[in-house]
């Protein structure tokens, strides 16, 4: 079975509305590593008992994403701020070359706290 990295990012967003037999079947075998036989060792259960676990978790994973849209979202606000960060910083490079104006590099030290305050806020 090959493993869809994805999951693992939507486990972070989603894991809590799965079982919690489910997120611990999902979260050893994207999280932990460990195969399907290792699992159903652990769990007590049958290897393809382990796998249904996954492929039922994995849709329901799936499922919350595309209704919710939430790791999508998420993805979309640290690409956005990594661009305000990076334009704010050309920014007072530019200012540093030219003008040098003190307010400009007050504006530009509070974007980027802004940004990074809400970078570990999501």
């Amino acid at each position: 079975m090959a493993k869809d990295l994805r999951i693992t990012f939507l486990l972070d967003f989603y894991g809590d509305m799965l079982t919690e037999k489910q997120r611990e079947v999902v979260e050893a075998y994207y999280n932990e590593d460990l195969s399907l036989a290792e699992i159903a060792e652990d769990k007590d259960i049958t290897r393809q008992g382990v796998r249904d676990a996954i492929k039922r978790a994995e849709a329901q994973l799936l499922e919350m994403e595309e209704r919710l849209g939430l790791a999508k979202r998420f993805k979309s606000v640290q690409d956005a701020l990594t661009i305000i960060c990076d334009c704010a910083l050309r920014i007072q490079e530019i200012n540093q070359d030219g003008l040098n104006n003190s307010e400009i590099n007050q504006n530009v030290i509070q974007i980027i706290a802004c940004a990074r305050d809400l970078a570990m806020e999501e």
